[in-house]
């Protein structure tokens, strides 16, 4: 009987990364999909509050107020990124607009966590900045974020607008705000993902409705 031959080291090692691929490959596209479905279910979802949120932000830039943005981590990244937008721009030329992500002076934010606590980062720069008429956007995807939440609860004493961005389920963050955009969904980074596309939309409809 004729034997078969045996497969080098070579081969082997050839074969391994062949199936490695073929298995990241499946996880890219599954998270590709998820990441879609989820984004599909947007207009649904977020399409009325989107336009609301935009509408009272354009407002109060138009009346000398400032957006203000806050959240934690990834959602801090979003803060700064929106904000970049505003004061930058997205897609036009304009003039700039007052927008301040309270997530960026490394000495206020470890000055504040080590005195009072880092349940009180936001909270005490809203005390700080902001006044009536300003509108605050308030990140959190899981929407219990003890100084988003205690952030939020200062602006509305002062008399600002909150928008709030969560998942699905809107934690306590929803029933405190004016308007609260909600992903889809409930995994946390399809939610940053979907807070992403949000993000971008909310510039894109700020700046034409202040072109």
């Amino acid at each position: 009987m004729k034997r078969g031959r045996t497969a080098t080291p070579g081969a082997r090692a050839g074969a391994a990364a062949r199936g490695a691929g073929s298995g990241a490959a499946r996880l890219v596209r599954a998270r590709l999909a998820e990441s879609l479905a989820a984004q599909r279910r947007l207009a649904t979802a977020c399409g009325a509050d989107l336009v609301r949120a935009a509408e009272l932000a354009a407002d109060a830039l138009r009346a000398g107020g400032t957006l203000f943005l806050f959240g934690n981590g990834g959602s801090a990244a979003d803060a700064q990124h929106w904000a970049a937008e505003a004061v930058g721009r997205y897609r036009r030329d304009r003039r700039a607009l007052r927008a301040v992500a309270l997530t960026t002076d490394t000495s206020v934010l470890t000055s504040v966590g080590n005195d009072y606590g880092y349940d009180r980062i936001f909270e005490r720069q809203v005390e700080a900045h902001v006044r009536p008429g300003d509108v605050v956007v308030a990140i959190s995807t899981s929407g219990r974020s003890p100084n988003v939440l205690r952030g939020v609860a200062a602006a509305r004493r002062l008399g600002a607008c909150v928008i709030g961005l969560t998942g699905r389920s809107g934690g306590k963050l929803a029933a405190k705000v004016d308007v609260c955009l909600r992903a889809p969904t409930d995994e946390t980074d399809r939610i940053q993902e979907c807070h992403g596309v949000l993000g971008h939309i909310f510039c894109d409809v700020l700046e034409q409705a202040l072109a």
